[in-house]
């Protein structure tokens, strides 16, 4: 009677188990669905531009002026292009240095200190950025280049400012690469005779070769689906640059066309759906330029001894062809030329065109190519001269320039931090900061902004936590390697990658229009969940995985059903790492425009209200507002640049502690 009792009993856990699963699964399903929706509507409000203008008519189109009709995406696209490439060729020898010096040169105790340092610059919201390049790349601009250009808006300025918000993600995936080369690399290196710098240049770099091209590609990303800092610095204009070459022209690209007209348009007109064109276009990009950063990530794996990798990299790498090889291999057309000697004329030649341009913008192009010319040979001599100094004082050597180079991103960092709170403070008043605005926010206090921002943070904590954790658990505890789950992990990776101003279209589309919410609290909310959702989902699974499988072997073992080993163990193990990443999500929320600037804000509020279909005033957008709209009002500017800083700032800062306090609890 008991066993009969006890199989009852077991069986009614087993299904409780299966309708947790099923229920588990229809949430992360939410996921998928919110990626098909967003394609929808982008895809359906775009065809009435592709109707009466022609998808290739519309990307090939060399002038876009929609109040003549001309609706020609080309100087856009080449805009976007531009700006992003400049972003990465400022970007990465300051990011992929700076890696170098955090992995391999600094001690233990001083890698601890910079790399969180450096990860500040992610948390910095992307307005606060755009403010910075207006009130001090520009001017720096305008101020030394003025026969060059004439407002300091421009290609140079936008590049720089995108440079500078990529440098986070190259420095932080470069480093987790090259920290992730096995150290039998570097000791197999250093027993043969080779300098810590030798090592570093001949094992470590080419060893995580892969993970540096995804960071360069995943900075290539998030440049180029940034919005409010190249609307705010680039100078807006839809040109292509003569010559192309020209980083003091103006540009405008996908980003700020959608910011600057989605709001003066009218809902179904032909400009309305060229725009939504133009947000597929982008996000097409973006999607392209991230699926390639992931599957260039995966090839970093392979190196380590994964499938196919009978031979170690070091040995791969070291190691000389035996004679029956060298006479057994095919010949080449370029096989009297040496790699490292394609690959140093393939640098030398890059070196004279670059300073070719660069110089040809100031004066004559056979005095540019005379400048140029003498860049190649002092690079030639520097060479030289470095091969006849030694092996330890080339690492000397090495080292210093490192560490330079981190200095001028702790450089960067301070500066721009230290311009916002050394003249913010000054604005900083109670009065300020319970106060409503007046004279169009010339005057007056932000308390309205302060408040918008908390409800939205709020409001989309209250719809992303739920789904994005109960996606994790799923995904970490009952997920198999099934087609679902796939599809499932396929619609995160799209959704994590897909630009904010993308969400701000869908938003408006379908939310503030579709459903007719109007711009609204929770129109604002909804929007900022989805585009949270994956950074909440990606850091509860992984933070949940590395919850060991003796605590749910343990539970088991007690009698305990899945469900009840996830929710009384599992979960509570993983706690610090959990509300971690909620924090960090929730930072980046606090500090975004684009997706509430189509669907949830109004520029000035004189009293609020607890409606949730109400607009809101916010912070970010309250910034730009002021900094792009209303002249007069620095100190204004500065004192709401500041208190958006130091919400968000504060958001990371405890998400740190939470982690070093957690790092320091766990015992596996």
């Amino acid at each position: 009677m008991d066993d009969e009792k006890f199989n009852i009993r077991r069986k009614g856990k087993i299904h409780s188990d299966t309708v947790v699963r099923y229920i588990l699964v229809a949430i992360s399903f939410v996921s998928v669905a919110a990626i098909l929706f967003i394609i929808l509507f982008m895809f359906t409000n775009s065809l009435d531009a592709m109707r009466s203008v022609g998808i290739w008519e519309f990307i090939s189109g060399s002038t876009w002026r929609p109040l003549n009709g001309l609706y020609g995406a080309y100087p856009l696209i080449v805009g976007t292009i531009l700006i992003t490439i400049g972003a990465v060729l400022f970007a990465l020898p300051l990011g992929l240095g700076s890696a170098i010096f955090i992995s391999e040169v600094a001690p233990k105790k001083i890698r601890n200190i910079l790399k969180p340092i450096c990860e500040v610059l992610a948390g910095i919201p992307s307005v606060v950025y755009g403010f910075f390049g207006l009130v001090v790349i520009v001017p720096f601009i305008l101020q030394n280049f003025s026969s060059q250009t004439i407002y300091g808006s421009s290609w140079l300025a936008a590049s720089i400012l995108l440079g500078i918000m990529a440098l986070p993600i190259i420095i932080s995936v470069s480093e987790d690469a090259m920290r992730a080369v096995p150290n039998s690399y570097r000791e197999a290196s250093l027993s043969m005779g080779a300098t810590k710098w030798e090592t570093t240049r001949k094992v470590v770099v080419p060893a995580a070769a892969s993970g540096i091209a995804a960071a360069t590609i995943l900075g290539l990303g998030r440049a180029m689906g940034e919005t409010m800092a190249v609307l705010m610095v680039a100078g807006n204009t839809a040109i292509i640059p003569q010559p192309l070459w020209d980083v003091f022209s103006t540009l405008r690209a996908i980003t700020a066309t959608l910011a600057l007209e989605i709001p003066e348009v009218t809902p179904g007109s032909v400009h309305y759906s060229a725009l939504f064109m133009l947000g597929l276009i982008l996000m097409i990009m973006v999607l392209l330029v991230n699926m390639s950063a992931k599957v260039i990530m995966k090839r970093t794996s392979r190196k380590f001894g994964g499938p196919g990798s009978n031979e170690s990299f070091f040995g791969k790498l070291f190691r000389k062809k035996a004679p029956a090889e060298q006479n057994n291999a095919k010949p080449s057309v370029f096989s009297f030329i040496s790699k490292s000697k394609m690959k140093r004329s393939f640098m030398l030649t890059a070196l004279f065109v670059l300073v070719w341009m660069m110089a040809s913008l100031f004066i004559t192009s056979m005095y540019a190519a005379a400048i140029a010319m003498a860049a190649v040979v002092l690079w030639l001599v520097i060479g030289e001269v470095m091969k006849k100094i030694g092996a330890t004082n080339r690492q000397k050597v090495a080292h210093t320039s490192l560490l330079m180079v981190v200095g001028v991103v702790m450089l960067i960092l301070v500066f721009l931090i230290s311009d916002i709170v050394i003249k913010g403070i000054p604005a900083l008043s109670w009065d300020f900061l319970t106060g409503y605005p007046s004279r169009a926010g010339r005057q007056g206090g932000i308390y309205p902004a302060i408040i918008g921002t908390l409800k939205l943070v709020l409001g989309t904590m209250l719809i992303a936590f739920p789904l994005g954790i109960f996606t994790g658990v799923y995904l970490s505890e009952y997920s198999k390697n099934t087609p679902t789950t796939k599809v499932i992990r396929e619609a995160i990776d799209i959704l994590n990658g897909t630009p904010s101003i993308v969400f701000g279209l869908f938003g408006m589309a379908a939310l503030v229009i579709f459903l007719g919410w109007g711009y609204s609290l929770i129109a604002g909310c909804v929007t900022l969940a989805l585009m949270i959702l994956p950074m909440v989902i990606r850091t509860t699974e992984e933070t949940i995985r590395a919850v060991p499988a003796e605590l749910r072997e343990a539970s088991f073992a007690m009698g305990a059903t899945k469900w009840q080993t996830v929710t009384k163990v599992v979960l509570p193990a993983a706690f610090g790492g959990v509300v971690t990443g909620l924090i960090l999500s929730i930072g980046r929320a606090a500090g975004e425009t684009a997706p509430i600037m189509f669907t949830a804000v109004v520029a000035i509020q004189t009293r609020m209200s607890i409606d949730i279909f109400s607009p809101v005033m916010a912070l970010p957008y309250h910034l730009y507002y002021l900094a792009a709209e209303v002249p007069g009002s620095s100190m204004n500017q500065y004192g709401t640049a500041l208190v958006l800083m130091i919400i968000v700032l504060s958001m990371f800062a405890l998400a740190s502690i939470i982690r070093y306090r957690y790092d320091k609890k766990v015992r596996w």
